[in-house]
């Protein structure tokens, strides 16, 4: 049977009115990939996380690479515990929910990424979300990669794929495999720029079309998803910047150049980020000066129809008042000279409000 710290537990069962005892979850259910590389070449065979380590340690040479996805606190202290990884590190990659962040414990780096995916809709103005995020926190070591995966969109297995078609790019060690998935989530940052960008031109010409059906909801959604994706890309460029410019010695001189091309690419997109976000802010304030534009004509039409209303109102209440000896009440042509004032009075305010553009 296998050791406790490689079991995870998963909800309780009940027969009878009992509790059963907890579902006992392999970890090989939460292991997406565990392999051996040595020399850039990946060794044939399936191995556990902990025959993988003795692996390398017996040859003196090549290092793990162990991909998982959502570990529970229980699944993961067994791999915490063979690779000697800090408890508060360990502690962020369960619970997630992390900024971008790189920090060392001893002698292993420990690296948080926000993953952003593009969902959109047939019609992005009316989406309920336009970006995912998740998650890929990542270990590193001197002989060991170990890599935690939140959220469906922010699979490695095209990472691990091209690395291992790349055998002298491998043989940089586990620093080149960090580089690598660094790499990989900006470039989908780029992607996803440009499905942004498209959705923020398409909201501009909505709000300064004449008759826009864009509302205040769809705008804000846009700006919640800008704003998500630039928590995700700002606070990454200083873990890059750092090890770009050597912050420790895990990170190899000739992997640090690596670094420094995927920061560049990263300031690229953060200034474009930057940019949707100033962009969207005056969409946002362009739309409530046209609501209040609209609500200021409305105003005007409404307050022009009662002025015109009020003149025939006005002369039928005054007429109205059967007082005995009002004049012009036994005018032979008293009613037809009345109805008369009231048309040009009428007709004449009609044309006052409609040159000042009242109507």
């Amino acid at each position: 049977m296998p050791s406790l710290p490689n079991l995870g537990l998963r909800g309780r069962a009940r027969s009878n009115g009992r509790p059963m005892p907890p579902i006992r979850v392999p970890l090989s259910a939460y292991v997406v990939d565990c392999a051996v590389y040595v020399d850039g070449r990946r060794l044939p065979g399936r191995f556990s996380h902990s025959e993988a380590v003795r692996t390398v340690r017996d040859r003196g040479e090549g290092f793990v690479w162990i991909g998982l996805h959502e570990p529970d606190s229980v699944q993961i202290k067994g791999v915490a515990d063979t690779f000697g990884l800090h408890e508060l590190a360990v502690e962020d990659a369960v619970h997630a929910h992390q900024r971008p962040k790189l920090e060392r414990y001893d002698d292993t780096l420990f690296m948080v990424l926000k993953t952003v995916s593009y969902v959109g809709a047939e019609d992005p103005t009316i989406a309920s979300e336009l970006v995912e995020t998740g998650e890929i926190m990542v270990f590193v070591g001197k002989d060991f990669v170990v890599t935690v995966r939140h959220g469906k969109h922010s699979g490695l297995a095209r990472v691990r794929r091209h690395l291992e078609a790349d055998p002298e790019q491998l043989k940089l060690g586990p620093a080149a495999v960090l580089h690598a998935i660094a790499d990989q989530v900006v470039d989908t940052y780029l992607e996803v720029t440009q499905q942004v960008e498209e959705d923020v031109d398409r909201a501009e010409a909505d709000v300064f079309a004449k008759r826009s059906h864009l509302s205040m909801e769809q705008l804000y959604t846009l700006k919640r998803e800008v704003l998500a994706f630039r928590r995700a890309v700002q606070p990454l460029a200083q873990p890059l910047r750092r090890l770009a410019e050597g912050y420790t010695p895990m990170v190899p001189a000739n992997v640090r150049s690596y670094f420094r091309n995927v920061e560049d690419h990263l300031t690229a997109v953060a200034e474009r980020v930057t940019g949707f976000n100033e962009l969207v802010d005056t969409l946002i304030d362009a739309a409530v000066a046209k609501i209040n534009l609209r609500a200021n004509t409305d105003m005007r039409k409404i307050s022009s129809w009662v002025a015109i209303i009020s003149v025939p109102t006005m002369i039928a209440g005054i007429y109205g008042m059967n007082f005995p000896n009002m004049p012009e009440i036994h005018m032979k042509y008293g009613y037809p000279v009345v109805l008369i004032v009231i048309l040009i009075a009428c007709v004449t305010l009609y044309r006052i409000f409609r040159r000042n553009r009242w109507l």
